[in-house]
């Protein structure tokens, strides 16, 4: 894969300014394209040999193009405000909107490339690190974000007289650490290691371009090139995406009966017995928070249902039994123009607690093969590539230590009309309803057999879902209440005891 990159390529002064001339004028067109659009965002990963000059290379970029549009990012160890939520949360928040670029500094390769040069990549989590890396770059290529991926590259006998070179002159030594020596040292090994990770992350949609950096002045036109020229191919086929459908294919049953058509709706719990329940409850859960295992762990809840299920009532008497201080709520309603201009789940990886608190979602991730699938607001393509997006990102969050707690709950069609016409008739809950709720009613069957598929494909061992029959509310509130002190209990159980504090 290298083999390329170690012919001793050169440009000469004269060639390379006249080239620089034209790239830039080019470059600075291109990403006023792009801003204009606004069709898509630009990331550009740079990684490669030490002193290869990925610094160089990035503020020669800043220089070249307009720095209000693009911004850099580099990856030490993590912040203690990345350390307490899933590893991938600290990429999501650094994404740039559609329309503007940003230069990653090794990205999300930086754990893997370090964990190499330590020898400390065990090989399961290595592989489960690699497989993560690949679904995130096909999801965000699928969502259309460019991701451009460039290893800046010497050979060993390069590398050598690069260190030598920049270690002999005073005014440049400071720019050899001593793992670029260590490197040398070990640089067969090293690139051996590095050649298999860029082999099996070499994406159709996010290859590697492996530049030769020998020579300055090739290495910077060479880069340029390469991002005009996929700006351009972009722009011009209009960041179309291919509708890859990563899902079997839904196929109704034979008899017509849905997930959801079996769920009994009608138990019955009296406002007396409700009330003790939810007292008692109310309480457990307030003392499961406070234990100091809890500081290991984060929650986010989940509620989905029809309009009128009463999905912000059961998340008000979770609410009550908490600290305002430990919670938030988020509501999920169309998209701002900011979340437009971000892939999908952005708009939710931005809202994940650190760990000791708890999210409450009013609706979430799953209006993507809900609403959007039944409103038409998601192309097939996209709505059936969502099933795997969702149980990945359920999966990270959950291998991170959070505890995704999921709730369906489920009225007949026949109780959401009396709730419907119950909110039209009290003054103070008239904000409840609205004509789209309306509409939606007019849809009932196809949000049944959405839900009843999206319960299917998602219900997973780390995430499964609870369906809740809900035409009474007081039964509902107290499953709802019951099931989320079990699922914090068995994952507190799992916690190590805190070291106390004795001073």
């Amino acid at each position: 894969m290298f083999e390329s990159a170690e012919l001793g390529h050169q440009l000469d002064k004269q060639s390379y300014q006249q080239f620089e001339a034209e790239l830039r004028q080019s470059l600075l067109s291109i990403q006023y394209d792009l801003k204009q659009r606004a069709d898509f965002q630009v990331v550009i990963l740079l990684g490669g040999v030490p002193t290869a000059g990925k610094s160089e290379v990035a503020n020669l970029l800043l220089k070249w193009l307009d720095p209000r549009l693009i911004a850099t990012h580099a990856f030490a160890e993590p912040s203690d405000e990345e350390s307490a939520r899933p590893p991938f949360w600290r990429y999501w928040r650094i994404l740039p909107p559609k329309g503007k670029m940003a230069i990653l500094f090794g990205g999300w390769y930086s754990g893997p490339m370090w964990d190499q040069m330590q020898d400390a990549a065990e090989p399961i989590a290595y592989e489960r690190e690699l497989a993560k890396i690949l679904r995130l770059e096909k999801m965000l290529s699928d969502e259309g974000v460019l991701v451009l991926k460039f290893w800046l590259h010497l050979s060993k006998d390069q590398l050598k007289k690069q260190i030598k070179k920049l270690s002999a002159d005073s005014r440049t030594a400071w720019r050899v650490e001593e793992s670029d020596r260590w490197f040398l040292k070990n640089y067969d090994q090293m690139i051996d290691r590095y050649r298999d990770l860029l082999l099996r992350t070499n994406l159709a949609d996010a290859p590697w371009r492996v530049i030769e950096s020998s020579d300055n002045n090739y290495r910077n036109i060479s880069v340029g090139r390469h991002i005009e020229e996929a700006i351009r191919h972009h722009l011009e086929r209009g960041s179309v995406r291919q509708n890859r459908i990563d899902a079997a294919p839904l196929m109704p049953s034979i008899d017509g009966v849905r997930l959801l058509d079996t769920l009994p709706l009608d138990y019955v719990l009296s406002k007396d017995d409700y009330k003790v329940q939810l007292e008692e409850l109310q309480g457990r859960l307030n003392g499961l928070v406070r234990q100091p295992q809890f500081k290991q762990l984060s929650v986010v809840c989940v509620f989905e249902g029809m309009d009128a299920a009463g999905k912000g009532g059961a998340i008000r008497r979770i609410t009550a039994a908490l600290d305002a201080r430990q919670y938030r709520t988020i509501p999920i309603a169309a998209p701002t123009e900011e979340e437009r201009a971000q892939p999908y789940l952005w708009r939710f990886w931005r809202h994940l607690p650190p760990h000791g608190q708890l999210t409450l979602f009013d609706r979430s991730w799953y209006g993507r093969v809900l609403v959007e699938r039944v409103e038409g607001f998601a192309s097939h393509a996209d709505w059936m590539r969502a099933y795997g997006e969702i149980n990945d990102f359920e999966a990270q969050i959950a291998a991170a230590n959070v505890l995704v707690v999921k709730f369906w709950l489920a009225i007949s069609n026949e109780e959401q009309l009396n709730r419907f016409h119950e909110r039209e008739a009290i003054e103070y809950k008239r904000f409840k309803i609205t004509e789209e709720d309306w509409r939606n009613r007019e849809k009932w069957d196809d949000y049944v057999t959405a839900a009843s598929d999206l319960i299917e494909r998602t219900s997973t061992p780390n995430s499964p879902w609870l369906r809740v029959g809900a035409n009474n509310k007081y039964y509902a509130r107290i499953e709802v209440l019951r099931h989320l002190c079990e699922r914090i209990e068995a994952a507190l159980s799992q916690q190590e005891q805190p070291a106390l504090d004795v001073r």
